[in-house]
């Protein structure tokens, strides 16, 4: 009876496609892929639970190597670590300079 539950509620979360909320903003150039962004605003954006670093990018169409930084609630993170709803995201490309 349990395991007849849980697949059931496995199959209708896979069939549901459920979603999470995340807040990113992006820094020094990488709002030029996101039309109508500006430098450091905050938005938010549904995602597939179980999205990586690297799926958010995707989404975003933002190409991985124009990225050398990205963290979660001030931490660095991965782009093969899962987000968790809620999460706070921050994108920043290489920087030079000396």
């Amino acid at each position: 009876m349990l395991f007849k539950l849980c697949a059931k509620l496995t199959v209708g979360k896979f069939l549901r496609g459920d979603s999470m909320k995340l807040e990113v903003r992006v820094f020094s150039g990488l709002e030029k892929y996101l039309p109508g962004i500006t430098f450091g605003q905050a938005f938010e954006i549904d995602v597939p639970e179980g999205t990586t670093g690297r799926g958010l990018l995707v989404k975003l169409a933002i190409p991985e190597s124009q990225v050398f930084s990205m963290l979660a609630n001030g931490r660095h993170f991965s782009f093969d670590q899962k987000f968790h709803p809620g999460d706070r995201v921050a994108l920043f490309p290489p920087v030079g300079g000396g």
